[in-house]
């Protein structure tokens, strides 16, 4: 019997950290999608509703991680280093809380237009979290290696056009915004946005780490 094979006997059949994880992608996506909505409408009261599903949401997140961290504490054997359990948990829940964080300025601002370079880098957070989510579901056997890489560097991709998008708007703000107080505005929204998809890069940055680790 090999070493791997020894391994593998010892691990905990139940498995408890992959649904988490799926739950928590699956979450990710939703609030994306919710914060798309967002973007699309101009109409507040119903932005408003948006928003507080999306801090439900966040809320959920938080309880996922939550209970990773209790898995944490109650297994002495985990499926891959411990250290990077815990660095996928915070990845995850950071993703969610700048997409949450997003939601929540545009409210608290009062955006009456969200401009089209919001609507491109939620587009792109959508796309994101997407990638985000295929791959985790492919963490419980480790056996499609590629389909996990392969999300990674799509994950990349779609932060440095969120990278690219982001700059040229603060840019164009800078140039033609005269009111300070909208210019300061559209700026805070579009970097919580900017920085779900730097989060999001994170996550894939954590499962590269495991990948190379469990070769």
């Amino acid at each position: 019997m090999s070493l791997n094979s020894i391994f593998q006997y010892f691990v905990p059949k139940d498995k408890k950290f992959f649904p988490l994880f799926e739950q928590a992608g699956a979450n990710l996506i939703v609030m994306a999608k919710l914060l798309q909505e967002t973007v699309y409408s101009t109409d507040l009261v119903k932005r408003a509703a948006l928003n507080k599903q999306l801090e439900d949401l966040e809320h959920k997140g938080d309880n996922i991680t939550h209970q990773i961290h209790l898995e944490l504490g109650k297994n002495f054997i985990t499926p891959f280093d411990r250290e990077d359990i815990h660095s996928l948990a915070s990845s995850l829940d950071d993703v969610a809380d700048f997409i949450q964080g997003a939601s929540n300025r545009m409210e608290l601002y009062k955006i009456q237009t969200p401009s089209q370079a919001m609507q491109e880098i939620t587009d792109l957070i959508v796309e994101a979290t997407e990638h985000v989510a295929t791959a985790l579901n492919e963490l419980r056997d480790l056996k499609n290696i590629r389909k996990i890489t392969d999300s990674c560097v799509r994950i990349n991709s779609v932060e440095n056009k969120a990278d690219y998008i982001f700059d040229k708007a603060v840019g164009e703000l800078f140039e033609f915004e005269k009111d300070a107080i909208t210019l300061i505005k559209n700026k805070e929204v579009l970097s919580a946005m900017e920085d779900a998809t730097d989060k999001c890069e994170d996550v894939a940055n954590v499962l590269e780490s495991i990948l190379v680790k469990n070769a």
